[in-house]
Protein backbone atom coordinates (compact mmCIF):
# COMPACT_ATOMS: atom_id res chain seq x y z
CA UNK A 1 0.00 0.00 0.00
CA UNK A 2 1.52 3.24 -1.19
CA UNK A 3 -0.72 6.62 0.70
CA UNK A 4 0.49 9.25 2.30
CA UNK A 5 -0.58 8.58 5.79
CA UNK A 6 0.84 7.36 9.08
CA UNK A 7 -0.74 5.56 11.59
CA UNK A 8 -4.08 4.04 10.15
CA UNK A 9 -5.58 4.13 13.13
CA UNK A 10 -5.39 8.01 13.31
CA UNK A 11 -5.97 8.52 9.76
CA UNK A 12 -9.83 9.98 10.41
CA UNK A 13 -8.50 12.24 13.54
CA UNK A 14 -5.52 13.62 11.14
CA UNK A 15 -8.13 14.46 8.14
CA UNK A 16 -10.36 16.41 10.76
CA UNK A 17 -7.68 18.03 12.21
CA UNK A 18 -6.33 19.25 8.79
CA UNK A 19 -9.60 20.27 7.48
CA UNK A 20 -10.59 22.13 10.52
CA UNK A 21 -7.25 24.17 10.32
CA UNK A 22 -7.45 24.43 6.63
CA UNK A 23 -10.33 26.53 6.73
CA UNK A 24 -10.52 27.92 10.18
CA UNK A 25 -12.99 30.70 9.34
CA UNK A 26 -16.08 27.96 8.49
CA UNK A 27 -15.41 25.47 10.56
CA UNK A 28 -14.03 23.84 14.12
CA UNK A 29 -13.24 20.46 15.21
CA UNK A 30 -14.36 18.61 18.58
CA UNK A 31 -11.39 16.67 18.72
CA UNK A 32 -12.51 14.77 21.85
CA UNK A 33 -15.85 13.30 20.43
CA UNK A 34 -14.29 13.75 16.61
CA UNK A 35 -17.36 15.86 15.19
CA UNK A 36 -16.49 19.10 13.15
CA UNK A 37 -19.16 22.21 13.67
CA UNK A 38 -19.60 25.39 12.09
CA UNK A 39 -18.30 28.66 12.72
CA UNK A 40 -21.00 30.81 10.90
CA UNK A 41 -23.06 32.98 13.27
CA UNK A 42 -26.64 31.10 13.45
CA UNK A 43 -29.78 32.80 14.21
CA UNK A 44 -31.67 31.52 17.49
CA UNK A 45 -34.39 29.27 16.13
CA UNK A 46 -32.77 27.91 13.20
CA UNK A 47 -33.56 24.08 12.49
CA UNK A 48 -30.10 22.15 12.83
CA UNK A 49 -28.77 19.67 10.33
CA UNK A 50 -26.64 16.89 11.27
CA UNK A 51 -25.11 14.10 8.98
CA UNK A 52 -22.60 11.43 9.32
CA UNK A 53 -21.40 8.05 8.42
CA UNK A 54 -18.27 6.29 7.34
CA UNK A 55 -14.93 8.04 6.39
CA UNK A 56 -13.48 7.17 3.16
CA UNK A 57 -16.10 9.11 1.40
CA UNK A 58 -14.80 12.46 1.55
CA UNK A 59 -15.69 15.52 0.93
CA UNK A 60 -19.05 13.90 2.75
CA UNK A 61 -19.95 14.21 5.31
CA UNK A 62 -17.21 16.75 7.07
CA UNK A 63 -16.74 19.02 3.92
CA UNK A 64 -20.55 20.12 3.70
CA UNK A 65 -20.49 21.91 7.12
CA UNK A 66 -20.90 25.34 7.08
CA UNK A 67 -23.15 28.16 6.18
CA UNK A 68 -26.25 27.13 4.56
CA UNK A 69 -25.77 23.05 5.04
CA UNK A 70 -24.62 21.02 7.80
CA UNK A 71 -24.46 22.26 11.26
CA UNK A 72 -22.30 19.50 12.58
CA UNK A 73 -21.10 16.14 11.05
CA UNK A 74 -20.07 13.48 12.58
CA UNK A 75 -17.41 10.87 10.71
CA UNK A 76 -17.04 7.44 11.93
CA UNK A 77 -14.26 5.24 10.74
CA UNK A 78 -13.33 4.06 7.40
CA UNK A 79 -16.59 2.76 6.09
CA UNK A 80 -18.01 2.33 9.74
CA UNK A 81 -21.19 4.60 11.26
CA UNK A 82 -20.46 7.22 13.59
CA UNK A 83 -21.33 5.94 17.13
CA UNK A 84 -24.33 7.25 19.51
CA UNK A 85 -21.91 9.44 21.68
CA UNK A 86 -20.14 11.04 18.79
CA UNK A 87 -23.99 12.04 16.79
CA UNK A 88 -25.26 12.96 20.31
CA UNK A 89 -22.37 15.78 20.90
CA UNK A 90 -22.53 16.83 17.40
CA UNK A 91 -26.51 17.58 18.00
CA UNK A 92 -26.24 19.37 20.92
CA UNK A 93 -23.82 21.89 18.99
CA UNK A 94 -26.41 21.98 16.21
CA UNK A 95 -29.46 22.84 18.77
CA UNK A 96 -30.40 26.07 17.98
CA UNK A 97 -33.80 26.24 19.27
CA UNK A 98 -35.54 25.13 16.76
CA UNK A 99 -35.03 21.25 16.60
CA UNK A 100 -32.40 19.19 14.93
CA UNK A 101 -32.59 17.36 11.38
CA UNK A 102 -31.13 14.36 11.17
CA UNK A 103 -29.98 13.09 7.27
CA UNK A 104 -29.23 9.39 7.50
CA UNK A 105 -28.18 7.31 5.03
CA UNK A 106 -29.60 4.12 4.27
CA UNK A 107 -26.96 2.04 6.30
CA UNK A 108 -28.06 0.02 8.75
CA UNK A 109 -25.35 0.72 11.26
CA UNK A 110 -26.00 4.42 10.68
CA UNK A 111 -29.94 3.70 10.69
CA UNK A 112 -29.16 2.07 14.19
CA UNK A 113 -27.10 4.58 15.77
CA UNK A 114 -28.76 7.62 14.48
CA UNK A 115 -31.79 6.07 15.67
CA UNK A 116 -30.50 5.39 19.03
CA UNK A 117 -29.04 9.13 19.50
CA UNK A 118 -32.33 10.43 18.46
CA UNK A 119 -34.14 8.14 21.36
CA UNK A 120 -31.99 9.64 24.06
CA UNK A 121 -31.85 13.01 22.79
CA UNK A 122 -35.80 13.16 22.71
CA UNK A 123 -35.96 12.31 26.43
CA UNK A 124 -34.09 15.35 27.32
CA UNK A 125 -36.10 17.34 25.35
CA UNK A 126 -34.41 17.96 21.86
CA UNK A 127 -36.71 17.95 18.74
CA UNK A 128 -35.32 15.66 16.13
CA UNK A 129 -36.55 14.51 12.79
CA UNK A 130 -35.31 11.88 10.80
CA UNK A 131 -34.59 11.61 6.61
CA UNK A 132 -33.70 8.74 5.11
CA UNK A 133 -31.53 8.85 2.16
CA UNK A 134 -32.11 6.25 -0.24
CA UNK A 135 -31.66 6.64 -3.43
CA UNK A 136 -29.69 3.91 -5.33
CA UNK A 137 -31.53 2.99 -8.34
CA UNK A 138 -29.07 -0.14 -8.93
CA UNK A 139 -31.79 -2.04 -6.63
CA UNK A 140 -34.96 -2.73 -8.19
CA UNK A 141 -37.90 -1.30 -6.75
CA UNK A 142 -39.09 -4.64 -5.40
CA UNK A 143 -35.78 -4.07 -3.23
CA UNK A 144 -36.24 -0.87 -2.00
CA UNK A 145 -35.42 -1.90 1.58
CA UNK A 146 -31.77 -2.31 0.49
CA UNK A 147 -31.46 0.89 -1.42
CA UNK A 148 -28.38 2.60 -0.06
CA UNK A 149 -27.83 6.35 0.13
CA UNK A 150 -25.52 7.42 -2.27
CA UNK A 151 -25.26 11.07 -3.88
CA UNK A 152 -28.69 12.64 -3.00
CA UNK A 153 -27.05 13.16 0.44
CA UNK A 154 -25.30 15.82 -1.01
CA UNK A 155 -28.64 17.12 -2.60
CA UNK A 156 -30.65 16.75 0.94
CA UNK A 157 -27.69 18.60 2.65
CA UNK A 158 -28.07 21.61 0.04
CA UNK A 159 -31.15 22.38 -0.26
CA UNK A 160 -32.34 21.43 3.14
CA UNK A 161 -29.34 23.38 4.68
CA UNK A 162 -30.61 26.61 2.48
CA UNK A 163 -34.61 25.96 3.93
CA UNK A 164 -33.26 25.99 7.51
CA UNK A 165 -31.04 29.09 6.98
CA UNK A 166 -34.50 30.91 5.72
CA UNK A 167 -35.97 30.33 9.15
CA UNK A 168 -38.28 27.44 8.14
CA UNK A 169 -39.62 25.55 11.21
CA UNK A 170 -38.30 21.29 11.62
CA UNK A 171 -41.30 20.09 10.15
CA UNK A 172 -40.62 22.14 6.43
CA UNK A 173 -37.11 21.60 6.65
CA UNK A 174 -37.78 17.74 6.93
CA UNK A 175 -40.20 17.96 4.24
CA UNK A 176 -38.66 19.26 1.53
CA UNK A 177 -35.35 16.95 2.51
CA UNK A 178 -37.62 14.15 1.74
CA UNK A 179 -38.88 15.57 -1.64
CA UNK A 180 -35.08 15.77 -2.81
CA UNK A 181 -34.79 11.84 -1.61
CA UNK A 182 -38.20 10.87 -3.60
CA UNK A 183 -37.22 13.34 -6.77
CA UNK A 184 -33.68 12.53 -6.94
CA UNK A 185 -32.14 8.68 -8.03
CA UNK A 186 -28.26 7.36 -8.37
CA UNK A 187 -26.58 4.89 -10.29
CA UNK A 188 -22.45 3.94 -9.57
CA UNK A 189 -20.29 2.13 -11.58
CA UNK A 190 -16.63 1.26 -10.92
CA UNK A 191 -13.41 -0.30 -12.71
CA UNK A 192 -11.38 -0.02 -9.97
CA UNK A 193 -11.66 -1.14 -6.22
CA UNK A 194 -10.14 0.90 -3.60
CA UNK A 195 -7.51 0.08 -1.05
CA UNK A 196 -8.84 -0.04 2.57
CA UNK A 197 -6.02 1.79 4.76
CA UNK A 198 -5.94 -0.07 7.67
CA UNK A 199 -5.67 -3.95 6.02
CA UNK A 200 -3.72 -2.41 2.71
CA UNK A 201 -5.43 -4.66 0.81
CA UNK A 202 -8.20 -3.78 -2.49
CA UNK A 203 -11.73 -4.35 -1.13
CA UNK A 204 -12.21 -6.46 -3.83
CA UNK A 205 -10.62 -8.21 -7.12
CA UNK A 206 -11.25 -6.92 -10.39
CA UNK A 207 -10.01 -7.99 -13.63
CA UNK A 208 -8.53 -5.26 -16.35
CA UNK A 209 -10.91 -5.04 -18.80
CA UNK A 210 -13.85 -5.51 -16.89
CA UNK A 211 -16.30 -3.41 -14.40
CA UNK A 212 -18.64 -3.45 -11.39
CA UNK A 213 -22.17 -2.27 -12.21
CA UNK A 214 -23.93 -0.91 -9.25
CA UNK A 215 -21.23 0.14 -6.76
CA UNK A 216 -21.85 1.97 -3.62
CA UNK A 217 -19.77 3.90 -1.43
CA UNK A 218 -18.17 1.34 0.92
CA UNK A 219 -15.89 0.33 -1.18
CA UNK A 220 -18.19 -2.98 -1.99
CA UNK A 221 -18.70 -4.60 -5.24
CA UNK A 222 -21.67 -3.92 -7.60
CA UNK A 223 -24.49 -6.23 -9.10
CA UNK A 224 -22.85 -7.61 -11.79
CA UNK A 225 -19.66 -8.09 -13.28
CA UNK A 226 -19.19 -6.73 -16.81
CA UNK A 227 -16.74 -6.21 -20.23
CA UNK A 228 -15.91 -2.55 -20.13
CA UNK A 229 -17.85 -0.89 -22.65
CA UNK A 230 -17.35 2.61 -24.60
CA UNK A 231 -18.53 6.01 -22.50
CA UNK A 232 -21.58 6.17 -24.58
CA UNK A 233 -22.67 2.60 -22.72
CA UNK A 234 -21.68 3.54 -19.67
CA UNK A 235 -23.75 6.47 -19.69
CA UNK A 236 -26.78 4.54 -20.92
CA UNK A 237 -26.72 1.80 -18.44
CA UNK A 238 -26.69 4.50 -16.06
CA UNK A 239 -29.78 6.35 -17.03
CA UNK A 240 -31.35 3.83 -17.99
CA UNK A 241 -33.41 3.32 -14.53
CA UNK A 242 -32.89 6.69 -13.17
CA UNK A 243 -35.35 8.07 -16.12
CA UNK A 244 -37.17 5.28 -16.24
CA UNK A 245 -37.65 5.36 -11.81
CA UNK A 246 -37.90 9.32 -11.86
CA UNK A 247 -40.66 9.61 -15.00
CA UNK A 248 -38.73 12.13 -16.83
CA UNK A 249 -41.06 13.92 -19.42
CA UNK A 250 -39.98 16.20 -21.98
CA UNK A 251 -39.37 20.09 -20.49
CA UNK A 252 -38.49 18.17 -17.06
CA UNK A 253 -35.62 20.33 -15.50
CA UNK A 254 -32.77 18.32 -13.59
CA UNK A 255 -30.06 18.83 -11.35
CA UNK A 256 -27.39 16.29 -12.11
CA UNK A 257 -24.47 15.43 -9.73
CA UNK A 258 -21.64 13.30 -11.62
CA UNK A 259 -19.08 12.40 -8.98
CA UNK A 260 -16.08 10.54 -9.30
CA UNK A 261 -15.16 7.89 -6.34
CA UNK A 262 -11.91 9.04 -5.79
CA UNK A 263 -9.52 8.85 -8.70
CA UNK A 264 -11.47 9.07 -11.45
CA UNK A 265 -9.78 11.88 -13.81
CA UNK A 266 -11.18 15.47 -14.94
CA UNK A 267 -11.00 14.21 -18.55
CA UNK A 268 -12.88 10.90 -18.18
CA UNK A 269 -15.37 12.11 -15.86
CA UNK A 270 -16.51 14.91 -17.83
CA UNK A 271 -16.32 12.69 -20.70
CA UNK A 272 -18.93 10.75 -19.36
CA UNK A 273 -20.91 13.99 -18.75
CA UNK A 274 -21.08 14.95 -22.10
CA UNK A 275 -22.54 11.01 -22.88
CA UNK A 276 -25.13 11.86 -19.87
CA UNK A 277 -26.13 15.51 -20.81
CA UNK A 278 -25.99 14.16 -24.66
CA UNK A 279 -29.29 11.56 -23.62
CA UNK A 280 -30.96 13.88 -21.08
CA UNK A 281 -31.49 16.32 -23.55
CA UNK A 282 -32.18 13.85 -26.42
CA UNK A 283 -34.96 12.51 -23.91
CA UNK A 284 -36.57 16.01 -23.82
CA UNK A 285 -34.97 16.83 -20.15
CA UNK A 286 -33.75 20.21 -19.48
CA UNK A 287 -30.25 19.91 -17.60
CA UNK A 288 -30.40 23.48 -16.31
CA UNK A 289 -27.80 22.92 -12.64
CA UNK A 290 -24.74 20.50 -12.53
CA UNK A 291 -22.18 19.38 -10.86
CA UNK A 292 -18.82 17.56 -12.02
CA UNK A 293 -16.00 16.18 -9.42
CA UNK A 294 -15.41 14.86 -6.54
CA UNK A 295 -18.18 14.90 -4.44
CA UNK A 296 -18.39 11.85 -2.47
CA UNK A 297 -16.21 9.02 -3.23
CA UNK A 298 -14.76 5.80 -1.92
CA UNK A 299 -11.63 6.29 -1.19
CA UNK A 300 -9.38 5.70 -4.18
CA UNK A 301 -12.08 3.76 -6.22
CA UNK A 302 -11.60 4.64 -10.31
CA UNK A 303 -15.57 5.34 -10.98
CA UNK A 304 -18.26 7.24 -10.88
CA UNK A 305 -21.71 8.31 -9.41
CA UNK A 306 -24.48 9.79 -11.79
CA UNK A 307 -27.09 11.82 -9.47
CA UNK A 308 -30.37 13.23 -11.36
CA UNK A 309 -33.13 15.35 -9.53
CA UNK A 310 -36.02 16.01 -10.85
CA UNK A 311 -35.85 19.59 -9.96
CA UNK A 312 -38.66 22.49 -9.89
CA UNK A 313 -38.95 25.94 -8.98
CA UNK A 314 -38.54 26.03 -5.27
CA UNK A 315 -36.10 23.21 -5.06
CA UNK A 316 -33.54 24.97 -7.68
CA UNK A 317 -34.14 28.47 -5.84
CA UNK A 318 -32.87 26.61 -2.44
CA UNK A 319 -29.77 24.85 -4.31
CA UNK A 320 -29.23 28.55 -6.20
CA UNK A 321 -29.13 30.49 -2.04
CA UNK A 322 -25.60 31.05 -0.93
CA UNK A 323 -23.37 28.13 0.85
CA UNK A 324 -20.16 28.54 2.29
CA UNK A 325 -18.03 25.17 3.32
CA UNK A 326 -14.95 23.79 3.02
CA UNK A 327 -16.33 22.22 -0.32
CA UNK A 328 -19.39 24.12 -1.98
CA UNK A 329 -19.07 27.89 -1.72
CA UNK A 330 -21.26 29.97 -3.89
CA UNK A 331 -23.32 33.41 -3.34
CA UNK A 332 -22.49 33.87 0.49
Amino acid sequence: MQKIMGDASVVVADYLRGLAAAHPDVIECDPEHRILVRRAPVAPGKVGLVSGGGSGCEPLHAGYVGLGMLDAACPGEVFSSPVPNAIMAATVRADHGGGVLYIIKNFGGEVMNFGLAAEILRRKGIRIEKVLVNDDASFPPELAARRRGLGATVLVEKIAGAAAEQGRTLDDVAAVARRVVERSRTFGVALRPCTHPKTGRRTFELPDGEYEVGVGIGGDRGHERRPLPSVDEIADIMLERITAELELQPGNRVLVLLSGLGSTPAIELYGLFAAVRDRLVKHGAEPVRSLVGDYITSLDSHGALLTVLHADDELLELWDRPVHTPTLRWGA
